[in-house]
Formats: structure tokens, C-alpha cells, sequence
């Protein structure tokens, strides 16, 4: 019983009796706070992709540096030779043998890494150390001409990508449209039994696998040696004069 109005109310019906103010209040708290809830999930989304996230594994990285631990120990694990000059980790050398049913196969190429800062939003760059006979692969430099790695390069690869799939790849299948040494693209499309001799013949003088790591000036005699061999193969198609 209300005493002052004189009538009767229940006890279960009075929260349905509270002012609408009461109510509106309720709901205001409770839409602020599913919109505080979707703002934190927002900002860690965005947090998890600016430290990093390898989507392909569902792992996520604090740093860009813990990702270059993970991904050289990977590399490490897979019985790839890995050697550093120093501790920094950004600059290294991975002993990489040529893919089984290749012109390259029973070759060994000693292969420099460096990691960008940026890595792994931003491709390693590849080199080979001792030289190699390819369409695609500067002779002098070593540098590769890739599009997986020089521009569609993602986070989701890792090293181990690189030298289980992507160079071997490479030595596969070689494009002559888009060469970094134009005499191997050339010698590719117009006499394919010459270039393949070429490419075995660099295999046997600078791909060794007990010459890896070598210095120049072992890789220089062989240079020698082969253009020696290539000029006097020349000399015979042409025919010496006779004394």
C-alpha cells in the first residue's frame, strides 16, 4: 500500500515503475561500454600488425628482431650450413646446393643474406657469392632478378621460403625475357646445348663443394682457366693457320 496516494503496489512491479530517465541512463552505459570493448579489440588488432604477425603460422612476433632469430634458427634447424660474421644477425652466409634435376644439381653456391630493418615487411636481399651461369643472376655482382622477392615480397614468407622454394625455383626454371646477364639469356634461346655446357662447366670450376667459401683470388684463376678453355674452343672452330 502507498500510503500517500492511497493505492496498492506490488513489490515485483515497482522496477517498473522507475522514472525513464532511470532506464535511458542504463542503456547509455551499456552501449558506451560495447563501444569501449570494440576500441580495445581495434587497437590490439593494430597493435599485433605493427609488432608483426606471421599469418601462414599464426605466430605472433614482439619485435622485428625476435622474427629474425625465429626465422635464422628455422633456417639453422632445416641442416642449412649458416655462418655470421658477427652477431648482429642481419648479415649472413647460407651454403645452398643446387636442386636435385637441374643443371645445377651436385653444385654449391654460398649465398649472402641481409635482413633490412624492416624485415620480414621488407624482402632480404640475395646474393650468390661465387659465380653462376644464369639468365637471371648478375655474373659479377651475384644479385638475382626475382619478382617474389624483389616486389611481391609478404610477411607470411620466411627464410626458409627463400631456400626451399623460391631459388631452387629460380635454377628450375630460368625466364631469358627478363635477364640480368644477357650473353646466358642469348646462348639459352638460340643454342641450348651450349648453354647448358656453359652452366655445367661454372658448376665444375666455381660451385665445388669443397671450394665454398674460397677467396677471390682462387675464384679469379678459375675465371681464367675457363675463358682460357672457351678461347681455345674458339680457335679450333675457326681453324689455325699453319706454320
Amino acid at each position: 500500500m502507498d500510503k500517500a496516494s492511497g493505492t496498492t503496489t506490488f513489490w515485483f512491479l515497482k522496477p517498473f515503475l522507475l522514472p525513464s530517465s532511470f532506464f535511458l541512463a542504463i542503456c547509455l552505459r551499456r552501449r558506451r561500454r560495447r563501444r569501449i570493448k570494440k576500441e580495445r579489440i581495434f587497437n590490439s588488432a593494430v597493435r599485433l600488425d605493427t609488432i608483426g604477425v606471421d599469418q601462414g603460422r599464426g605466430i605472433v612476433m614482439s619485435s622485428p628482431s625476435k622474427r629474425r632469430e625465429m626465422d635464422l634458427m628455422k633456417l639453422m634447424m632445416g641442416d642449412y650450413k649458416v655462418e655470421m660474421p658477427n652477431d648482429k644477425m642481419q648479415v649472413f652466409f647460407v651454403d645452398f646446393h643446387g636442386p636435385k634435376e637441374s643443371l645445377y644439381q651436385g653444385g654449391v653456391w654460398r649465398v649472402r643474406v641481409e635482413l633490412p630493418d624492416a624485415y620480414p615487411y621488407k624482402s632480404p636481399s640475395i646474393g650468390f657469392v661465387n659465380k653462376m651461369y644464369h639468365p637471371n643472376v648478375d655474373e659479377m655482382s651475384g644479385s638475382i632478378c626475382l619478382d617474389v622477392i624483389n616486389q611481391t615480397w609478404s610477411p607470411m614468407f620466411d627464410l626458409v621460403n627463400v631456400f626451399e622454394v623460391f631459388l631452387p625455383q629460380l635454377l628450375l626454371y630460368p625466364n631469358p625475357s627478363d635477364p640480368l646477364n644477357g650473353e646466358a639469356a642469348a646462348l639459352m634461346l638460340h643454342d641450348q646445348s651450349a648453354y647448358e655446357q656453359k652452366v655445367k662447366e661454372y658448376c665444375r670450376l666455381f660451385a665445388k663443394p669443397e671450394d665454398v667459401g674460397n677467396s677471390p683470388e682462387d675464384e679469379s684463376s678459375d675465371e681464367e682457366m675457363i675463358e682460357n678453355e672457351y678461347d681455345s674452343s674458339d680457335e679450333q672452330m675457326l681453324g689455325k693457320p699453319d706454320p
